[in-house]
């Protein structure tokens, strides 16, 4: 059984990824911050299908603690599934927040960053001694990286600079055949940024050329696919999941 930590599994595309995943036979750690509840929510509905997951905290924002995360993984895989290493990393933990440039306080863009970005490189490096050969990376960035849309400036730019760093991670990471691409979702039902209206809505829903916003399980059904051997010739690409949004 190949295994998948998905951080920030405990809602949203991290969710439908997590039962995606686990539908497609994969074992499953989620990840989650402050709501442990809807964490194991998740799990359960991946037990009832019979499927086997678990949920470990973490605070992708604080770096400092991926060593004492990576402890927790490796007693997890050996307790759980008898093993010594996992296979795949979803790497999806975020937030929004919407102010325009000039309104943007230092402490917002380092909330930010340290989520977006360091939190991705730092976590990846640190669990890359128990990640398998042969491995897969998925980076949830985002299409705001391609449509500029105002008040996201410093979370689009943080997921840009994950984008680049997908390419870089499949670059460096390929002598051990493991893969890295990026997923990059357009206007999603989520509660991300907190959520969307019913006039936010239907201004998204115009600009798509399929005329409604996604779901968390368009995202998650392309990430769990993305990790699947049939798609293993896929890597350092950035694969946008929107609908066709503002083409």
């Amino acid at each position: 059984m190949r295994i998948v930590i998905i951080t920030g599994g405990s809602r949203g595309i991290g969710a439908a990824t997590a039962i995606e995943c686990a539908k497609r036979g994969l074992g499953v750690i989620l990840t989650y911050n402050e709501n442990q509840a809807a964490a194991e929510s998740v799990i359960e509905k991946i037990t009832k299908a019979e499927g086997t997951a678990l949920a470990l905290k973490l605070d992708v924002a604080e770096s400092s603690t991926f060593g004492s995360f990576r402890d927790s993984v490796r007693v997890a895989l050996q307790s759980k599934w008898q093993r010594d290493d996992f296979d795949c990393l979803v790497n999806n933990a975020g937030y929004g927040a919407f102010k325009p440039i000039e309104a943007v306080t230092e402490a917002d863009f380092m909330g930010l960053f340290n989520v977006h970005l360091k939190g991705p490189f730092f976590l990846t490096q640190s669990l890359l001694p128990l990640m398998a050969d042969n491995g897969d990376i998925v980076n949830v960035t985002s299409a705001t990286t391609r449509v500029a849309t105002a008040g996201v400036a410093p979370y689009a730019s943080f997921k840009g600079g994950l984008e680049v760093l997908t390419r870089y991670m499949a670059k460096e990471l390929g002598a051990r055949r493991i893969r890295a691409n990026a997923v990059s979702p357009g206007a999603i039902r989520t509660d991300l940024g907190g959520g969307l209206n019913d006039e936010f809505e239907a201004m998204l829903a115009g600009q798509t050329a399929l005329g409604r916003v996604g779901e968390p399980q368009d995202v998650g059904s392309v990430i769990a696919s993305l990790l699947a051997d049939e798609n293993r010739w896929i890597n350092g690409q950035s694969i946008e999941v929107a609908g066709g949004y503002m083409i």
